[in-house]
């Protein structure tokens, strides 16, 4: 759902599942956190602790009806003593604290930057790469080039997920995959994920030096998987997905994918906390492609800022993923590397704080433009408005520098010319 203006808008959804209205908070207006600062005298409302900031606020209303209401207003910072009143009816300033809570650390990995997750398939049919990795020596040869590359995260996985895939036994998954982290463990400082649904192969996993489990199931086609998560008391990432593999991309459907997906992975948490997963341990994952058409991955993506207020770090994966060739018409997975590109800009735009891809080098990239960029930009303003109280562009390298007459004589044009334009 989108809204232009502060007006109201309606339409029909769902009944909310819970029979009680649910209000849900979406910082957009996102910009770098010193551009905020620049452009304002207020400290900046700086999202999850990382490197943006909000400075308007989307709310919305799912009546018990399944009727949605929204409103787009300037944001401000909502009391510290909100209360947390509990899962599907928080108030709009807990969801805005959420929102607004740095993130703690995920293995070691602070949260206030974007970090690469390098995917590692050791499987014979993953959508994309399946077969390519066919011996443990060549899985671990390529997850040590994407750590090289870049990646603070390896996710290893021995059973594809893709759409129409089917299940492969714990032997096999186990075989395909521990001595892969038996070696990665004592040769790279890149944190080790298991991409996994089945908890002997997440026991086993962490035992051979793996941080994180990836549960694309979000823990729940494990009967066992919650309670050995728990156990394990390790960072765990929660995936939405409507349906399994084998259904998931028969005929997705939603009546408002954002809020759907929402409440799905807010359920979770809930589950995963009161089974005794720390919360700060816990990462969500919108689930890119599991159970959604283009147009959902596209809304998911476009409204992203919306999870943040789950009070948790997210993760994106769309790398190469079949809405990108929908959208391009580039039907070779392998060959969607600038419509992935373009979703992981898309994604750190909108907050997200892991990134998982196929093609590790080229995000790197991508990312350190992204911030020079942003940095660049927000600085040179930061700059001027803290000197002269109005928006000069100050020396860039190679040019000739300006005396302080001169940017002084800049700042009253300016600041007549706000007066001649603004009255």
């Amino acid at each position: 759902m989108t809204s232009t203006d502060a007006s109201t808008t309606a339409r029909h959804a769902r009944a909310h599942p819970h029979g009680r209205a649910q209000c849900y908070v979406q910082p957009i207006g996102l910009v770098a956190v010193e551009e905020a600062a620049a452009a304002a005298p207020q400290d900046p409302l700086r999202l999850a602790g990382g490197p943006l900031a909000f400075t308007a606020i989307r709310t919305m209303m799912r009546a018990a009806d399944g009727n949605v209401t929204a409103r787009v207003e300037p944001a401000s910072a909502p009391a510290n003593d909100a209360p947390e009143t509990g899962p599907g009816s928080q108030s709009e300033a807990a969801l805005l604290l959420a929102a607004l809570r740095p993130r703690a650390p995920i293995a070691g990995l602070a949260m206030d930057q974007p970090h690469i997750m390098g995917i590692v398939n050791v499987t014979p049919d993953s959508f994309s790469d399946g077969g390519r990795l066919t011996t443990h020596e060549a899985a671990v040869a390529h997850a040590l080039r994407l750590a090289d590359e870049g990646a603070a995260i390896l996710d290893i996985g021995g059973e594809s997920t893709r759409p129409g895939a089917e299940p492969v036994s714990i032997d096999e998954e186990l075989q395909r995959t521990i001595p892969v982290i038996e070696a990665l463990a004592s040769r790279t400082p890149a944190r080790l994920s298991i991409d996994t649904r089945n908890a002997p192969v997440m026991r086993a996993a962490l035992a051979a030096g793996a941080h994180i489990i990836n549960d694309v199931s979000a823990l729940t086609h494990d009967p066992e998987g919650l309670a050995t998560a728990a156990a394990l008391a390790c960072p765990v990432v929660l995936m939405h997905a409507q349906g399994t593999p084998q259904t998931m991309q028969a005929d997705p459907r939603y009546q408002d994918v954002l809020l759907d997906v929402f409440d799905a992975l807010s359920a979770r948490l809930t589950a995963c906390v009161e089974a005794g997963i720390a919360r700060e341990a816990i990462v969500v994952d919108p689930g890119i492609g599991f159970g959604k058409t283009t147009a959902h991955n596209l809304t998911l993506l476009r409204g992203l800022s919306l999870f943040h207020t789950l009070g948790v770090p997210i993760l994106v994966g769309a790398s190469r993923k079949g809405f990108i060739g929908q959208v391009s018409g580039v039907a070779r997975a392998d060959q969607r590397l600038a419509g992935s590109l373009a979703a992981a800009l898309q994604a750190v735009s909108q907050g997200a704080q892991i990134l998982r891809v196929h093609d590790v080098a080229q995000t790197r990239q991508a990312l350190s433009v992204w911030r020079a960029i942003g940095d660049g930009v927000a600085g040179e303003r930061l700059a001027a408005r803290r000197k002269f109280g109005v928006w000069v562009p100050l020396q860039r390298k190679g040019e000739p520098a300006l005396d302080n007459a001169a940017l002084q004589a800049a700042a009253e044009c300016c600041a007549r010319a706000i007066r001649v334009n603004h009255g």
